[in-house]
């Protein structure tokens, strides 16, 4: 017993640096696609890990980059820029088209729900930062969002509740975290008056 289970273990570490050598290997990648048909490399297969973001934050620095995955669908891209811009419309518009091509992409929603509130659209807005936690539990930003579209409605125990979400999140300091408590502190100041 004790045999095969450091066989399977010893079996699975080669297999896993094999597949870590050859993934990292720009000929193997190559004769990969070959033997699969491709005529050319994937632009997906040419970005480095660090350009795949799990969730992004709304910062002019994320928003303005062309150095994401956006770059591959050029709607998505438009959107960003109009969000930049600070054209909510153009950038709904864009961002919806990009939604069409990708249904399950969390950040695609998060953003067109941040466009909608800063048209002061709340119940669009509310349904796409949902929505994009039902793609993904975890994303920080539409946790972030959503909290503080809690207090815009005057929902602070909303807002809380989105805070301590993003606390089990973010096991470092994350500026999402830092930014719904800041403006939780600021509404509860202004309360207070």
């Amino acid at each position: 017993m004790v045999r095969s289970i450091t066989l399977a273990v010893v079996a699975g570490a080669s297999i896993a640096a094999a597949g870590v050598y050859t993934a990292s290997d720009p000929a193997w990648r190559g004769s990969l696609a070959a033997w699969l048909g491709a005529s050319e490399p994937a632009a997906v297969a040419s970005m480095s890990a660090e350009d795949w973001q799990i969730c992004t934050t709304m910062g002019q620095g994320q928003l303005g980059s062309d150095a994401d995955w956006a770059q591959l669908d050029p709607d998505f891209a438009d959107g960003k820029r109009a969000l930049v811009a600070e054209n909510w419309e153009a950038a709904i518009k864009a961002l919806k088209f990009a939604a069409l091509r990708d249904p399950r992409n969390a950040d695609i929603q998060n953003y067109i729900g941040y466009a909608y509130r800063r048209l002061r659209q709340w119940g669009p807005a509310m349904q796409h930062y949902q929505q994009a936690l039902v793609l993904n539990r975890r994303h920080r930003s539409a946790h972030e969002h959503l909290g503080e579209l809690s207090l815009v409605l005057g929902e602070p125990a909303k807002a809380e509740e989105e805070l301590a979400k993003l606390e089990e999140i973010c096991l470092i300091p994350c500026a999402e975290y830092d930014d719904l408590k800041r403006a939780i502190a600021a509404y509860r100041k202004l309360a207070a008056r």
